[in-house]
């Protein structure tokens, strides 16, 4: 497979993969384990949300999730603000690291308090989204038989991932839906998928994009460890 992007936030792969293969790496990011805040103790609430939202969006606050922490890992965060102002997710105060200082929480109005104790452990996205990563998907590129008209569109898209490759009569590209219906309205028959797939991955911040996907992989290899064991142990 071939790098098209390779950052913390974002990983672009290109190669000729089944889709089969894709999906379940793409369903594997939701067993990785990921930092993310899980207990919430509310002494004072004066905001105008309710307690049950309160601590539903501080769930939703990326954590650094180092390699080091396990499943016994517990860190505490501490919150004090008192009106009038904005609670921000920088005002968690912990051994933890917040990927994200600036996203705002709830506002307070003049007098209103807010104190709070999270504590953060590890989970995984299969039983609540909190605990995912980032965002895993993919989709095949294309095959598009050239033609004045076809060119012009593939050659104007600005927002493909990879550059349009011209083979003989027919280019190799990246194109959205919308681009690639004006085209089939000109010749039902001028796009195709191609053998290749452009597997992405976005990360929330929790872990580098990179290493989403080894974990990923590593979890549908422990997945097919044990059901390899169970159909010996059943056969």
């Amino acid at each position: 497979m071939e790098a098209i992007t390779n950052t913390k936030e974002k990983l672009v792969l290109r190669g000729q993969i089944s889709e089969s293969l894709a999906n379940a790496i793409r369903r594997s990011v939701s067993e990785i384990p990921v930092l993310a805040i899980d207990e919430v103790e509310i002494y004072k609430n004066d905001s105008a949300l309710y307690d049950e939202v309160l601590a539903h969006r501080l769930g939703l606050i990326p954590l650094v999730t180092e390699k080091s922490m396990t499943s016994k890992t517990k860190i505490d965060f501490k919150l004090t603000k008192e009106g009038p102002c904005t609670v921000y997710s920088k005002d968690l105060k912990g051994a933890g690291d917040i990927v994200f200082n600036n996203i705002p929480i709830t506002i307070l109005g003049e007098g209103h308090k807010l104190e709070l104790v999270a504590t953060a452990v590890l989970g995984k996205g299969i039983n609540h989204a909190k605990f995912v990563p980032g965002l895993c998907f993919y989709r095949h590129l294309l095959e598009v038989k050239s033609s004045p008209e076809a060119d012009k569109i593939v050659q104007g898209f600005k927002f493909a991932l990879i550059k349009p490759e011209k083979q003989e009569s027919k280019w190799i590209c990246d194109l959205n839906d919308l681009e690639a219906d004006k085209i089939r309205d000109m010749d039902k028959s001028a796009v195709i998928g191609a053998n290749e797939i452009l597997l992405i991955i976005e990360s929330y911040g929790n872990l580098p994009a990179k290493d989403i996907l080894t974990r990923a992989i590593e979890a549908l290899s422990e997945n097919l460890d044990e059901f390899e064991k169970f159909i010996n142990k059943n056969a």
